[in-house]
């Protein structure tokens, strides 16, 4: 364990728990070469933030706080440390090279921090700890119901505890800034310091009225997903970026119309005649499909994958990883998954 200098109201700004000297050097050397006890883990939980959104007002968003309480803790970094650490663009900000230098060090720094604080406190109450989770707002019932209650059984003394967010992005934040294990997600294109587990693969359909003329097709098209009304996820999502990509490849292109963040709600409001909903088939929907509804395949869309992220798969506890596994094991009838070695939620 490595203490920083207090600070004049006696508070330690830094506190870091190396696992072992080769896990946590580069990012010790980051600390060493601050000078002032002034700089805080929430200045480099911050920082790495921004680095992964590219945006300040996005960070302040997730956060709820203001864009300039964001900037003052990338301010009192690069006031210590003597150097630049992010370029500002009309789009955003991106790191410099002696932010990639930080960035890199402190994200697997802080994760190594986190996990050790979770162990100590986890011996402080000796139980059995805990396991927390962030999340969309439906994604517990929809793959990890029966999954809760089969942990529960196998692990009565271990806690679990849900964290809900808006998007993968905002998964992917929370994640790296807060004491969370596993972050369930849709999974799209690689993030630096996260490492992505594909648990399940699944086929998008149109969900359309019983009485649509498109009911009665056994399958939609791109092209008719470009007619239309249409119910689609928020054109930041990482499901409606990938939706984009295909369909442009089909010469295909949605129309502008309503956005939601949640499949339940995208359902329900087909069901209630605003339009026609593009959505993954989620288990719950297999064997009977939402009342008032038919669920028409899309087939020429590649599937949409939905799994796990975490910062390190090999520093997660063992009661993380129990849970992980049993997601990935009452997920596993769902669909498909490629084999890797390792546990079952990192086979998928």
């Amino acid at each position: 364990m490595t203490r920083a200098p207090t600070s004049p109201s006696g508070q330690v700004s830094i506190l870091v728990y190396g696992q072992n000297p080769s896990q946590s050097s580069g990012f010790l050397a980051c600390l060493q070469a601050i000078p002032s006890p002034l700089v805080t883990l929430d200045d480099l939980r911050v920082f790495t933030a921004v680095c992964r959104a590219g945006s300040l007002s996005a960070v302040a968003r997730d956060l709820s706080c203001t864009q300039s309480a964001v900037s003052q803790h990338v301010k009192r970094l690069e006031r210590e440390l003597g150097v630049s650490l992010l370029e500002r663009h009309a789009r955003g900000v991106v790191p410099t090279p002696a932010g990639r230098v930080l960035r890199s060090a402190a994200a697997d720094g802080i994760g190594g921090i986190d996990l050790a604080v979770r162990r100590l406190r986890d011996l402080a109450r000796g139980d059995g700890g805990a396991v927390r989770v962030t999340t969309g707002a439906t994604s517990v019932r929809h793959f990890m119901a029966e999954a809760v209650v089969d942990f529960r059984e196998r692990c009565p003394r271990v806690t679990l505890e849900f964290q809900t967010m808006s998007s993968s992005s905002a998964c992917f934040d929370a994640l790296a800034a807060d004491d969370l294990d596993l972050a369930w997600i849709t999974i799209g294109a690689p993030v630096r310091g996260i490492e992505l587990r594909p648990v399940v693969e699944l086929p998008w359909v149109l969900a359309v009225r019983t009485d649509d003329p498109l009911a009665e097709r056994d399958r939609a098209e791109p092209s008719d997903l470009a007619a239309g009304r249409l119910i689609t996820p928020p054109g930041n999502s990482t499901s409606r970026g990938q939706l984009d990509v295909h369909l442009g490849e089909s010469g295909a292109e949605l129309p502008t119309g309503t956005s939601v963040a949640d499949w339940d709600t995208a359902v329900l409001l087909a069901e209630l005649g605003l339009g026609h909903a593009v959505v993954p088939a989620l288990p719950g929907w297999r064997d009977q499909g939402p009342a008032g509804l038919r669920l028409v395949p899309v087939p020429d869309l590649p599937p949409l994958q939905v799994g796990w992220a975490v910062r390190r798969w090999d520093a997660l506890s063992p009661s993380a990883r129990a849970f992980a596994d049993t997601v990935a094991e009452h997920c596993a009838p769902l669909g498909p998954r490629p084999v890797q070695d390792g546990s079952l939620a990192a086979r998928v």
